[in-house]
């Protein structure tokens, strides 16, 4: 019975891999960081094992009994005047030994104007899509091995077009303490969609993350390293606005490496004073600065900042991500303490 279900998990999962290829996916929201910190931390960090209740959205297996009654909100208005936001929160149960998650993630991508196929004006339209996430972590038995599991409920709806679907998020994280050292890897969004938008039933945007994070000794500073979109190596694409024409109007294009492709994937970040009441943060996502930075000028593309303040039971954060010379975007969160 053991290997039957394992080999229907197994095929169930491969074709949810097979369908990734090309980049191609429905849901893409439930990618968005969730909280300033990670924003902070240069996005997808999935280390973090601590007080901090939005983390689980990400990482399941981050849940915590230091979580207990700790209730996060955060917000932000992000590119092209989108909003959104998540709400997160943990309790301790079972006589103090479990910890039950929940939480949610919106988006709203505000109204547009409607036209016909021959250009006319119709009826304004909106789009709006929310995930309810439930989750829960073990500790396993006698190790320093944790196991979370996040059972996700999706709703979509993009003009007269609504969709349904459902994900697993699954993740495993070792924790040292004595080296204060964290270790983990996430498989997210493994699912389907139970309504699609029209007949075609597309792919969940799965994604594999895999991050380590520590605490110095003897100096306030915790860093952050994280592998992101894991599942496909192949992630780089090449920029039209770095062709290079010679004088006989030959095009060639950018060229990438094995090596340009591999930074693509990482994502790295420190915290400074991070058990203090009054810590900053700093992150870089490799990926993001390059694809967004202009030709022959940076212009800090890839880079966040952010901070925190503790103000008794209270913790208000904020970040700064550059995206572009002509994007950028704050985020703004209140966890609160409700013991």
């Amino acid at each position: 019975m053991t290997q039957k279900v394992f080999l229907v998990v197994s095929l169930f999962i491969s074709q949810l891999l097979a369908a990734q290829i090309g980049g191609k996916a429905t849901y893409q929201f439930l990618n968005l960081v969730n909280s300033p910190r990670m924003a902070a931390l240069g996005g997808k960090v999935v280390t973090n094992y601590d007080y901090d209740p939005t983390q689980p959205l990400f990482n399941p297996a981050s849940i915590n009994p230091a979580m207990d009654n700790q209730l996060s909100l955060n917000y932000t208005n992000y590119i092209g005047d989108v909003n959104y936001g998540t709400a997160t929160y943990a309790y301790l149960w079972d006589r103090r030994t479990q910890v039950l998650h929940a939480g949610i993630t919106y988006v709203n991508y505000g109204q547009f104007d409607g036209y016909d196929e021959l250009g006319n004006p119709t009826n304004s339209f909106s789009g709006g899509e929310v995930a309810l996430s439930l989750g829960h972590a073990r500790n396993i038995a006698f190790t320093n091995f944790h196991v979370g599991v996040n059972l996700k409920l999706i709703s979509s709806k993009l003009e007269n077009y609504s969709s349904f679907g459902g994900a697993l998020d699954i993740g495993i994280m070792y924790v040292y303490e004595d080296w204060d050292l964290h270790i983990t890897g996430v498989a997210r969004n493994l699912g389907t969609q139970f309504t699609p938008y029209h007949e075609e039933y597309e792919p969940l945007p799965f994604e594999l993350i895999f991050g380590i994070s520590q605490t110095l000794q003897n100096v306030p500073i915790r860093w952050h390293f994280t592998l992101e979109n894991m599942q496909q190596w192949n992630v780089a694409f090449s920029n039209p606005s770095r062709e290079e024409t010679d004088l006989e109007g030959n095009t060639t294009e950018e060229n990438i490496n094995f090596i340009d492709n591999a930074f693509r994937h990482m994502i790295a970040g420190i915290e400074l004073f991070p058990e203090s009441g009054f810590n900053i943060r700093l992150g870089y996502n490799f990926r993001r600065g390059e694809e967004l930075r202009i030709a022959e000028k940076r212009a800090f593309a890839g880079v966040s900042a952010g901070f925190a303040i503790k103000l008794n039971k209270l913790r208000l954060s904020y970040s700064y991500s550059k995206f572009s010379t002509a994007a950028s975007s704050s985020f703004f969160g209140l966890n609160i303490d409700l013991q």
